[in-house]
């Protein structure tokens, strides 16, 4: 079981971090509005959360202006694809060892 947790990924360690990349892997571009609402956190949580992500360059951003407002969106990389899904897959053999046991 230990070797399992081992590897987990430590940027997906909090909940946050786990929202925003779950809305990643399921849709092209994510503005930071959206994600901050949908999430119900405040700016500077979702700023440093994915200031994180994007350190383990599992996030690539876009800035642009919508009329005269700034945006910014985000999606997620291949190599945070990779990362994720890799993650996910360690939370399912955890899961399923728990079940076996049980019986």
């Amino acid at each position: 079981m230990k070797e399992l947790i081992t590897h987990l990924r430590k940027a997906f360690d909090h909940r946050v971090r786990l929202g925003v990349m779950s809305m990643l892997m399921v849709t092209d571009w994510v503005d930071f509005t959206h994600l901050r609402d949908n999430l119900e956190i405040s700016d500077g949580n979702l700023a440093s959360h994915l200031k994180a992500l994007d350190k383990e360059g599992y996030l690539e951003l876009r800035k642009q202006f919508i009329g005269r407002k700034p945006n910014t969106s985000y999606r997620v990389t291949d190599k945070g694809r990779i990362a994720f899904l890799d993650h996910l897959a360690y939370l399912e053999k955890i899961i399923n060892l728990q079940k076996e046991d049980e019986e």
